[in-house]
């Protein structure tokens, strides 16, 4: 009995391009694993084209799964130039240099030497005054501003 259709090292190619270029519309950065991991399959495909449709599946599945954990784990940029996106929490204690001065009901600003969740400078508030030049530490990230003490 016949196969009623045989994968060819072309389809996993037009489904591995197809994959690719979804990530362009939906931009998870996840979706680009699955397309690389059939464009590869198709690569071995084509080099051992008596490869049945299990090892072709698993070759898939196994390229798709190291290359987002290589990504994720490995290449990843790394988050040292920038908080950006980091929880609040993280920011919590960063030291920075208060800019201009701040009161119980009047905003300052503050300047870290690293951004920090994106921004080097931001509005700063604090329950006591503290003068302009002084270092302060982040007790809590409130909306658009930064909740200051003296550090």
């Amino acid at each position: 009995m016949e196969n009623a259709m045989m994968i060819e090292w072309w389809h996993w190619a037009i489904a591995g391009l197809v994959l690719v270029v979804l990530e362009l519309a939906i931009p998870s950065f996840f979706v680009l694993w699955f397309g690389l991991g059939a464009l590869l399959t198709a690569l071995v495909l084509y080099a051992a084209p008596q490869l049945g449709l299990a090892g072709q599946l698993g070759i898939w599945a196994a390229a798709s799964v190291v290359m987002a954990l290589l990504w994720f784990r490995v290449f990843r940029p790394s988050r040292h130039k920038t908080l950006i996106g980091t929880a609040a929490g993280e920011v919590i204690g960063e030291i920075g240099l208060l800019v201009s001065a701040v009161a119980p009901f009047q905003r300052g600003k503050v300047r870290f030497q690293r951004p920090v969740l994106g921004a080097e400078e931001w509005a700063c508030m604090a329950e006591a005054e503290i003068a302009a030049g002084e270092r302060v530490r982040v007790v809590s990230v409130e909306g658009s501003f930064v909740k200051v003490a003296k550090a």
